[in-house]
């Protein structure tokens, strides 16, 4: 497994904020880190929009997986020498860590949701195909990128390898709530990494971790929690979101009826057509977008131009808490009413809802990825976290959804136009509001 490639003469390392220092040690790491596939994480940050809420919210998708990679040298470290490890399964772990993100877009989950992408499956297409990533992999052996790419699409057949990588408690989720934390500047998200790598113990399908442990576990599932609800769903980084949404749908919809925008949107011409390749789609990143809104400021398509403004220059919809019962009873007058203010409901009345699962045990028959977290006992048996931890009982299971409901305020303050019909509609948005 270990191939051509040896340790480097000299240890590299990164200066990190959050873990201190990033230390690599294999040629394989440092030639990974030096291929265009992975430098492109530089241009795509890892909180999309939170930036506009969080101003220190800039950093990126290469910060996370140079982060990731860390906590999983760090892991493997602490269990290379316990029994059910595999040492030949290092290289993979380490590598698979690093890529795990490599397949991320602009703006990543709100660009996945309009044009109907999957990172995951990106990520997959950049380890196996025609790329740098591909060519530095397959120095070790031609079978090693499928290994990697197993591992990131959960069907590795080493499955303590994959939960090290994508479980409850894993290398992602603790770099990500870390390094959000810091760069936000919020008090959540912080935890005892180090005591929780020092309680893991690999089993032959996961990692689990000592009962004597177990507060250190709580401290990160709570930790997971409250980042999700303040910083994740923040409803200012929401609102960005929908106007970010929304420009993409707006530029998508002129293209396909054939409009002849000023500046034309070339790079985005394959994915408007549903025929992006992955050439096409390592061209795209943050910098790209932003010239494409910046441009569409100048646009004569007022839907487009008002939206890139409001992105631009952060002039967000404002909101109201919406209940989904009251909500469809409302929903057909709203809709007319901001037809008749020239207001097109498609693009400025949206209903953004969030949800999470803060921890969950297994239930025959669901999503094996959501593996309870176990406890080692003194004893040597395992027992399920939510059933030793009054803490984590507590929220196991149980998903917390919002619905919130968003507009432009400032087009229904402007009462130089369809002055009652306005009235009307801040009178319904007040009942949903509460």
């Amino acid at each position: 497994m270990n191939g051509p490639f040896k340790k480097l003469s000299e240890e590299k390392v990164f200066k990190d904020p959050v873990h201190r220092y990033i230390h690599v040690r294999d040629e394989l790491i440092w030639k990974l880190v030096g291929t265009r596939e992975f430098q492109r994480l530089r241009r795509v940050r890892q909180l999309g929009t939170t930036y506009v809420t969080f101003h220190g919210a800039e950093h990126t998708r290469f910060n996370h997986s140079l982060g990731v990679y860390e906590i999983m040298r760090r892991m493997v470290e602490t269990i290379e020498e316990k029994e059910n490890w595999d040492p030949e399964e290092r290289l993979v772990c380490l590598s698979a860590a690093l890529l795990h993100d490599v397949g991320h877009g602009p703006f990543s989950h709100s660009f996945e949701k309009v044009f109907h992408t999957d990172h995951e499956h990106w990520t997959r297409e950049i380890i196996l195909g025609n790329t740098e990533v591909n060519r530095v992999l397959k120095e070790i052996s031609d079978a090693f990128p499928q290994k990697v790419a197993d591992v990131i699409g959960k069907t590795y057949d080493n499955k303590l390898v994959i939960s090290l990588i994508s479980s409850q408690i894993d290398a992602d989720r603790m770099d990500y709530l870390q390094r959000d934390a810091f760069y936000t500047g919020v008090s959540y998200g912080h935890f005892d990494m180090e005591r929780i790598l020092r309680v893991m113990r690999p089993t032959e399908d996961q990692a689990v971790f000592k009962y004597s442990g177990m507060h250190a576990v709580e401290d990160y599932i709570m930790s997971r929690y409250q980042m999700y609800w303040q910083v994740y769903f923040h409803p200012v980084t929401r609102s960005a979101e929908v106007i970010l949404s929304k420009i993409l749908h707006r530029a998508k919809h002129l293209y396909e009826a054939g409009y002849e925008f000023k500046d034309e949107p070339r790079h985005f011409k394959s994915l408007f057509s549903g025929s992006i390749t992955l050439e096409d789609y390592l061209k795209l990143d943050e910098a790209v977008i932003m010239y494409y809104f910046q441009m569409w400021q100048e646009e004569d398509d007022p839907i487009l131009k008002d939206l890139c403004d409001r992105f631009m220059d952060r002039r967000l919809f404002k909101y109201v808490e919406c209940d989904p019962s009251t909500q469809m009873k409302i929903w057909p007058e709203l809709l007319q009413l901001f037809k008749e203010a020239d207001i097109d409901p498609s693009y400025y009345l949206v209903i953004d809802s969030s949800s999470d699962l803060p921890y969950d045990f297994y239930r025959g028959g669901e999503d094996e990825e959501r593996l309870p977290i176990h406890l080692l006992m003194p004893g040597g048996e395992l027992r399920e976290l939510s059933r030793k931890s009054d803490v984590v009982e507590a929220i196991s299971g149980k998903k917390r959804t919002d619905h919130k409901l968003y507009f432009p305020k400032d087009f229904l303050e402007d009462e130089s136009t369809h002055k009652e019909i306005k009235q009307r509609i801040k009178t319904l948005l007040m009942t949903q509001g509460g």
